[in-house]
């Protein structure tokens, strides 16, 4: 394995025309945060090609609602370009440190405010990207509208660098909410929650950004992993929701929040609820989610699922989910949690308090067949916004659409008939 660390599109173009030459395989690589190996690299003859150095703001317009920045640069350093000119890049997740943008884009991520604003795919107006044949795609267009052709930006976002490198992105600004809500809220379950969505949908309409639902066994995690943290409530319930709203001058956000929530505990769909008085303590309550998964790896997962059902189907996959989890063997343990607001779950198994991982680890195979056996029969997907990668190329394989498959493998083909392109991930290799 060689790393390559390209300063510019040309060295990118170059790179490729060399592995070309010599049918090497070249493993595009961002931040390194992806959790599904798409990053990792396979066989002695391959390069991994690192866009760390390619981390610039090429240009940045607040009057477009653009910026284009380079495959390398971090998101927080999206977010603080944004927010020098007012502006706000909403693209958020717990990796926002050191995810970069190549990569984000190369996986479709989701995060937080998928509900509002979309996946990356949403967020993304153009792109400059290098082919496999080291021909350089010039796409950086600002418009919202560009009936040319094909939309090659949408092939190769999601595409996790099997069809090319991308080398930088024009992404899509927007105002910074002048009001802004969040709460966390007790449900009952998982049917009061999607009851919560609904009222809150109807009550603050496209100002509704983030609803995650957090079980009781995400706090215990919490704890188990040494990781101190206000609780918000003062006795233990068995679900949380966590709602985040943001408006213009003059949307009532905090109002309307408070009337949803007050309506919703009169209703029974809520218990109890906590509503944010500033920044401080709304950052305190994003800082409870986003550390979940900071517990869950220190506990040691079983198995872990990145999966989305239709969004009405959640509470129905998470109960009938225990229940094929615990055929497998009860001992196991679920955390459940993610965005509600669009069916996306990360739906993790683990071994029971105390026992170790590796004492477990013959369940793995078994786990992952129980879950995403029902994320199928629900007309689910078993990778929501994590991407297939390596991991689950073998399983899209043999359960995924053959009419798609086909498809798919006629754009690889096409594109990069010699197959350098991270190869192995996505697609499996035919034999």
């Amino acid at each position: 394995m060689v790393l390559a660390r390209p300063g510019s599109t040309e060295e990118v173009a170059a790179i490729l025309r060399f592995a070309g030459q010599h049918r090497l395989g070249v493993v595009p690589y961002a931040g390194g945060t992806g959790l599904v190996g798409g990053q990792t690299g396979q066989g002695p003859a391959s390069i991994l090609l690192s866009v760390e150095r390619m981390d610039a703001v090429r240009a940045l317009d607040p009057a477009d609602g653009t910026m284009i920045a380079e495959a390398g640069l971090i998101l927080a350093d999206v977010h603080k370009a944004a927010g020098s000119v007012d502006r706000m890049f909403p693209l958020a997740l717990a990796s926002g440190g050191s995810a970069r943008i190549g990569g984000l884009l190369a996986t479709n991520a989701g995060g937080v405010q998928v509900l509002r604003y979309g996946n990356a795919r949403a967020l993304c107006l153009g792109l400059e990207a290098v082919l496999p044949d080291g021909s350089v795609l010039h796409g950086l267009t600002r418009l919202h509208k560009d009936n040319t052709g094909y939309d090659l930006r949408d092939l190769l976002i999601g595409a996790e660098g099997t069809l090319g490198v991308i080398t930088a992105a024009c992404l899509r600004l927007f105002p910074q909410p002048a009001e802004e809500a969040t709460a966390l809220v007790a449900v009952p379950g998982p049917e009061a929650a999607l009851a919560l969505l609904t009222r809150a949908r109807a009550v603050l309409g496209e100002t509704l950004s983030a609803f995650e639902l957090i079980a009781r066994q995400s706090l215990i995690f919490l704890a188990e992993a040494g990781i101190d943290l206000p609780m918000p409530f003062d006795s233990p319930t068995p679900w949380m929701v966590l709602i985040q709203a943001g408006g213009g001058h003059g949307s009532a956000v905090a109002a309307r929040a408070e009337q949803a929530l007050t309506d919703a505990l009169a209703a029974g769909e809520a218990t109890d609820a906590v509503v944010a008085q500033n920044a401080r303590q709304a950052a305190d309550f994003w800082e409870m989610r986003e550390r979940i998964p900071e517990a869950n790896r220190k506990i040691g997962a079983v198995a872990s699922h990145d999966i989305a059902v239709p969004v009405s189907s959640v509470p129905a996959f998470i109960a009938a989910g225990e229940a094929r989890v615990a055929a497998v063997d009860p001992a196991l343990r679920i955390n459940a949690f993610g965005h509600l607001g669009d069916g996306n779950l990360h739906y993790n198994v683990f071994p029971p308090a105390g026992g170790d991982r590796a004492a477990f680890s013959h369940r793995r195979t078994a786990a992952t067949a129980a879950v995403h056996g029902l994320v199928r029969e629900m007309g689910g997907s078993i990778s929501a916004e994590h991407g297939i990668g390596r991991l689950k190329a073998a399983e899209l394989a043999a359960t995924g659409d053959p009419g798609k498959l086909a498809a798919m493998r006629a754009i690889k083909r096409a594109l990069d008939p010699m197959g350098i392109m991270n190869p192995g991930a996505v697609l499996s290799p035919r034999t």
